[in-house]
């Protein structure tokens, strides 16, 4: 794990970007879309960061 973290945090953003370039070099329409899905799913992951945060501060729970 000391190893592997580390690589995992490096590799997939350059994975990433890397298979964005190769779509648009396919179409340039589908880096667009991979590009704006990538976007949405940063967005509800922000959106559910946010929400955690926000119940641990005030102390919400539902369980």
């Amino acid at each position: 794990m000391r190893i592997a973290r580390p690589m995992l945090l490096v590799t997939t953003p350059i994975g990433v970007v890397w298979g964005i370039v190769e779509a648009s070099r396919f179409h340039w329409w589908l880096g667009v879309l991979m590009t704006a899905l990538i976007g949405v799913i940063t967005a509800f992951i922000l959106m559910t960061v946010r929400r955690v945060r926000h119940d641990r501060a005030t102390g919400h729970s539902d369980g």
